[in-house]
């Protein structure tokens, strides 16, 4: 029987990010068919096809083809407990991406060989420097036309900023690929072109030494002396591997490789296992110190809030990361923001929207918690000696919607599906002090999200809104105590907006940057903040 310590080690918790199309949600499936989780792998709805993605699991995913939320999906697999984070790729969804990553030990960057670095790309790479977590890259698409691996190398360690060690190296690209040389075992891993995607079959994997001529025959001379030439300047002019710095998020292990065609998977996961970290410490803000995966006592945080995963039951789940220690079902635990005892009667693992009831699970991995609406992103739930995550930051919204509600009589689940939706996180709603919840003003990172807001209205909660776009482009926190502070009384211009969170918390809506100048500049006492709390 494994001890506590023996099933924490044996976790590796990871979120995979991209740019839009890069190949993701394909690299995720790939992963989920070699370990067995899934017998076929269902690609993104195109034209050829009219499966969707395991990991995307919403209508309005199926029907468009891309990811608007992040999934969890975990299984065994080598003898580790894999949790894999997918995230959203659209830009309009980083928020969520934000959060999600919040709870990850290390990130999987896929990137178009053809395109190489994009920009939100960079957006999301920057995330996860600041929680400097180990980076593994995987250039997708090489049985595609592609750029030049060195240049590609060059790109991720100038604009990125980290530098990189290549685990493999390609032979050719597009119709010339034949495969990948691994500079560990010295082998050549031969590309048949015939893989597809729901290919398991294992790859040829050649024993031959550069420069023998059987590889002249397997990969052609022309690729065979090109490899030469590259390997040499690899061996010559590269550093050595160097896990430490992997495991500080300096270098980044790059795998070549072609998840539609299943060509490179397998040997990307087996050495992602074997690199990967077992679970990081998470601080506490009480103390200061560093909490220790391996404590005996319960401790997580919710980094995600998802309503109507269940059609038939309209309810909520509460994704929680365990930081330490063991879940068991039933167990109490101290929910630290409600400052009261909760019994957690119920922990669900998740595939996408597939759940099975656990009886227990372990720092790493992550868990649902039905929620009966009293958790917030951000809450810590523990057990024994009380400790408290950092909170998650609300980002600022960029674009700005007034949303009413057509059928008045639908009042009810018109307010019961906003207050839901931006439990969420999906999006921010304000309202006008002395106004209704009949209508309300709705902030979001990117405007697919209103479209997603209405379409998830309509269909979960029956209600059709009406939307109004609004000019507003800088939005400021209140950062002044309620007795500290008379807003009635402030200076402002006649198009800022004054507006109060879910919370009660104040807040001002502003057209241009000049509006805030001018609102710090005629109210002396006024304190304002770009960052909020989140919603609820």
């Amino acid at each position: 029987m494994p001890t506590l310590a023996e099933h924490i080690a044996s976790r590796r918790t990871f979120a995979i990010i991209s740019h839009p199309d890069a190949g993701k949600t394909t690299l995720t499936e790939k992963l989920l068919l070699y370990s067995g989780s899934i017998q076929t792998a269902g690609s993104v709805k195109g034209k050829a096809s009219s499966k969707h993605a395991v990991s995307d699991w919403m209508d309005i995913e199926k029907e468009r083809g891309i990811s608007v939320t992040s999934s969890v999906l975990q299984f065994e697999h080598d003898g580790c407990c894999v949790n894999i984070l997918d995230t959203p790729g659209h830009q309009d969804f980083s928020e969520d991406t934000y959060r999600t990553l919040m709870a990850a030990d290390a990130a999987v960057m896929v990137i178009d060989a053809a395109k190489g670095v994009e920009a939100q790309t960079k957006k999301l790479f920057k995330v996860c420097t600041l929680r400097h977590i180990p980076i593994f890259t995987f250039v997708n698409k090489m049985d595609r036309e592609s750029r030049d691996p060195f240049e590609l190398m060059e790109e991720i360690e100038t604009v990125l900023g980290i530098g990189t060690y290549p685990m493999n190296w390609p032979i050719g690209n597009g119709r010339t690929f034949r495969g990948v040389f691994d500079r560990q075992t010295r082998n050549v891993i031969a590309f048949d072109g015939e893989g597809r995607g729901n290919s398991t079959k294992k790859v040829a994997e050649i024993e031959a030494e550069l420069g023998d001529a059987a590889l002249d025959e397997l990969i052609g001379s022309d690729n065979h002396q090109n490899l030469m030439d590259d390997i040499e300047l690899l061996d010559g002019a590269a550093d050595e591997f160097d896990l430490d710095a992997v495991r500080a998020g300096k270098l980044s292990p790059v795998f070549f490789g072609s998840a539609l065609t299943n060509f490179g998977v397998e040997p990307f996961l087996k050495e992602f296992l074997r690199l990967a970290p077992a679970p990081l410490p998470y601080t506490d803000t009480i103390s200061g110190d560093l909490v220790d995966p391996q404590r005996k006592e319960f401790a997580g945080f919710v980094f995600k809030i998802q309503a109507n995963m269940d059609k038939n039951h309209r309810d909520r789940i509460a994704f929680v990361r365990i930081c330490s220690g063991k879940f068991e079902r039933g167990m109490e635990a101290f929910h630290v923001q409600g400052g009261k005892k909760l019994k957690l009667a119920t922990g669900t693992s998740l595939m996408a929207d597939d759940r099975a009831t656990v009886d227990e699970a372990y720092a790493g991995d992550i868990v649902g918690l039905f929620d009966p609406g009293i958790f917030s992103i951000g809450d810590t739930v523990c057990k024994g000696e009380h400790v408290q995550f950092p909170p998650i930051p609300t980002f600022s919204p960029e674009h700005f919607a007034r949303i009413t509600q057509v059928n008045t009589l639908k009042r009810k689940q018109f307010v019961k599906g906003m207050h839901e939706l931006a439990q969420e996180g999906a999006v921010q709603i304000f309202r006008e002090p002395g106004f209704g919840m009949e209508s309300v003003i709705c902030g979001v990172v990117g405007v697919l999200q209103l479209d997603v807001l209405e379409t998830r209205l309509k269909n979960e909660y029956g209600v059709e809104v009406r939307r109004q776009g609004m000019p507003y482009t800088d939005i400021r926190w209140i950062a002044n105590d309620l007795n500290e502070l008379d807003t009635s009384r402030l200076n402002i211009t006649r198009d800022t907006k004054l507006v109060e969170d879910m919370r009660g918390g104040r807040l001002l809506l502003f057209t241009n940057s000049w509006n805030v100048n001018w609102a710090i500049d005629h109210n002396p006492d006024l304190k304002l903040s770009e960052v909020g709390n989140v919603n609820f």
